[in-house]
């Protein structure tokens, strides 16, 4: 999916195009359904999420016969993908939770710091929506957490295929994404 910074933006997607876009929706489908209960202006963005993974899993996996190693291949790096940067949302959540107790604090008390309501709090605790580079900032200069816990480095596949491609016509053998790029 393309870079999502709120949930909203969902309702614009037409459909899933790839198997990280499939990965990816079925994880903000999880998520979603743990915050209904706090959030029920959430289940409409649900149910979109749930129809755009039905929809894509019927073109692209519902003929058993049809199905290729490459295309099995794809879906294990997305979901690789997919864990890789959950494990770095769960990292961020739990440092800033962390240190919300040092200072007792609550999100809530962070939100109005930030200028969010609560339920929007939520959502960027959780990975559901995406922080501004200003919140980030405001977050490290208030509870001195790194920068490198605060901000993902890595790139979604389309990103990095773009920048690749940028790298191969400006013809600088020096110049490229480091190996450590996991995504």
């Amino acid at each position: 999916m393309k870079d999502i910074f709120n949930i909203k933006e969902i309702k614009k997607i037409e459909r899933l195009e790839n198997e990280y876009d499939l990965e990816k929706a079925s994880l903000l489908e999880r998520k979603l359904r743990l915050m209904i209960d706090e959030n029920p202006d959430l289940k409409p963005i649900r149910k979109k999420l749930r129809d755009l993974i039905k929809d894509y899993e019927d073109r692209e996996w519902s003929d058993f016969d049809k199905i290729t190693d490459s295309q099995v291949l794809e879906s294990d790096k997305a979901e690789e993908i997919v864990n890789y940067e959950q494990k770095f949302i769960n990292k961020r959540k739990d440092t800033i939770r962390k240190k919300l107790n040092e200072y007792d604090m609550t999100q809530q008390d962070l939100g109005l710091i930030l200028g969010h309501p609560k339920s929007y709090m939520s959502e960027l605790i959780n990975g559901v929506s995406q922080f501004t580079l200003k919140d980030l900032v405001i977050i490290h200069r208030i509870l001195g957490i790194n920068l490198n816990i605060l901000v993902p480095t890595f790139l979604q596949s389309e990103t990095r295929d773009k920048v690749r491609e940028s790298i191969k016509k400006l013809n600088k053998p020096k110049l490229g994404l480091r190996k450590t790029e996991l995504v």
